[in-house]
């Protein structure tokens, strides 16, 4: 009796020495089958959806504009001081001629100071990138540029330049210039050491490795700093337009507000919104175009999650 009790005694020990005969921590699921992954839900698939990009900030802005016109039906506030939003719009359209005409000499400083600004701050960056000498003269020279207040220079450029295109082109460029250098020269210092000691070890040139390391690796930062600026370029011009200029959508807010013409104020206001969406969208677009990938972590960003 004393030997069989022995001998199960004997088993149960090897039994549990090699995991035989014991019960599972976690036993399977009814079925033999492994409980299917959980699939989100209709909101957060919405969330995480390129659609809620647009959806989101269109319900928002509804919200924004039923407000707007309850009050003003309410008769809480004088039409003068605060005209409704389907007046604004009627007046954007109604005088569609004479908002078109002032827009273009706005957009074309835009474009223009947009684009020397960029054609300017990238091989500037590029230099300080290579030359340590360079970095430290220019960059407290930038931050000096940036500090001093641009309204303040506005003037000097009326004097120096008289009243036209050129003092509003310069204004532009002066605003669009610092993020634009500044991003870019964070992208260029931000590529992986390795990866350009790897380039140059296979004998490529310094020019080569910029090409083939620097540049790639720099665009998200360079498209940053370019969507800020090309923000900051309708500043710029109305800016400009405040303090001398003989046509544009800034003379026409000036001229608007010192007839007390309200809605023609919103109506330029509104008009100037316009142009700098759809320049900031035209951005975004050239980005997703040359970095496809650049989006990949939306999701998380979405979801709140890093």
């Amino acid at each position: 009796m004393s030997g069989t009790t022995q001998s199960k005694q004997a088993q149960s020990k090897h039994a549990r020495r090699t995991g035989r005969g014991a019960a599972p921590a976690n036993p399977p699921a009814s079925g033999g089958g492994a409980a299917p992954a959980r699939r989100p839900s209709g909101a957060k698939r919405f969330l995480e959806s390129r659609l809620a990009d647009w959806v989101l900030p269109l319900v928002l802005v509804a919200i924004i504009v039923a407000v707007w016109q309850a009050v003003c039906a309410s008769g809480a506030v004088e039409e003068y001081v605060l005209p409704a939003p389907g007046d604004v719009l009627g007046k954007m359209f109604g005088d569609f001629g004479t908002f078109a005409d002032q827009s273009v000499p706005t957009i074309v400083a835009i474009f223009v100071g947009f684009a020397l600004a960029v054609v300017v701050a990238l091989p500037i960056a590029v230099a300080m990138v290579y030359s340590a000498i360079v970095r430290r003269a220019i960059y407290p020279l930038l931050i000096i540029a940036q500090v001093v207040p641009k309204v303040a220079i506005a003037p000097l450029f009326i004097i120096w330049f008289g009243f036209g295109q050129l003092p509003k082109v310069l204004m532009v460029a002066l605003i669009c210039f610092f993020p634009v250098v500044i991003d870019s020269l964070v992208g260029f210092r931000a590529a992986r050491p390795e990866s350009l000691m790897l380039v140059r070890s296979m004998g490529a040139s310094r020019w080569q490795a910029f090409w083939k390391v620097r540049w790639p690796w720099a665009l998200p930062s360079i498209f940053a700093g370019v969507k800020v600026g090309i923000t900051l370029a309708v500043v710029g011009a109305v800016v400009a337009e405040f303090v001398g200029a003989d046509k544009g959508l800034g003379v026409l807010l000036i001229t608007a507000r010192g007839d007390m013409d309200s809605l023609t104020v919103f109506a330029s206001i509104a008009w100037l919104t316009v142009i700098g969406f759809v320049l900031f969208v035209a951005v975004e677009a050239l980005e997703r175009i040359l970095l496809p990938g650049k989006r990949g972590g939306r999701s998380h960003e979405a979801s709140g999650s890093l």
